[in-house]
């Protein structure tokens, strides 16, 4: 199935435990609001590094989803791994395995993040299994 639809994001900074000198590391909250066939709000945390290359960093993330998807209603948590190398971005963004719940017990899927003339949108490819 495929689920589309817009969001906005709200990252704020937090305090780092670990400082390594001369590569810019970040941790940040990150609150979502999705729209679309994905009605939900979201909250998770980010950490990510930037390089002395310019275009080059990563970032991972853990973010729990909660709300309807196409009118399921049910949370869920995403895992994001992604890197930047040069400019060019490579994201794999998932459902944990297992983390559905309610009427989205089952799910299974990736989403995809774009980002056009300053506006975030996504596309989520997913599943629901009857068994869980």
């Amino acid at each position: 199935m495929l689920a589309s639809g817009s969001f906005e994001v709200k990252l704020a900074p937090q305090t780092l435990t670990h400082v390594v000198e001369g590569l810019p590391l970040a941790r940040m909250s990150l609150d979502k609001t999705f729209t679309g066939d994905l009605e939900a709000v979201s909250c998770g945390e980010m950490l990510s590094a930037g390089t002395q290359v310019k275009g080059s960093a990563g970032y991972v993330a853990m973010e729990w989803v909660r709300g309807a998807l196409h009118g399921r209603k049910g949370s869920f948590v995403l895992q994001h791994s992604a890197t930047m190398d040069r400019g060019e971005p490579h994201m794999h963004i998932a459902v944990v395995p297992d983390s559905g719940t309610d009427e989205l017990l089952g799910l299974c899927g990736e989403l995809t993040i774009i980002i056009a003339e300053g506006k975030h949108s996504y596309r989520f490819d997913y599943s629901l299994t009857t068994s869980a």
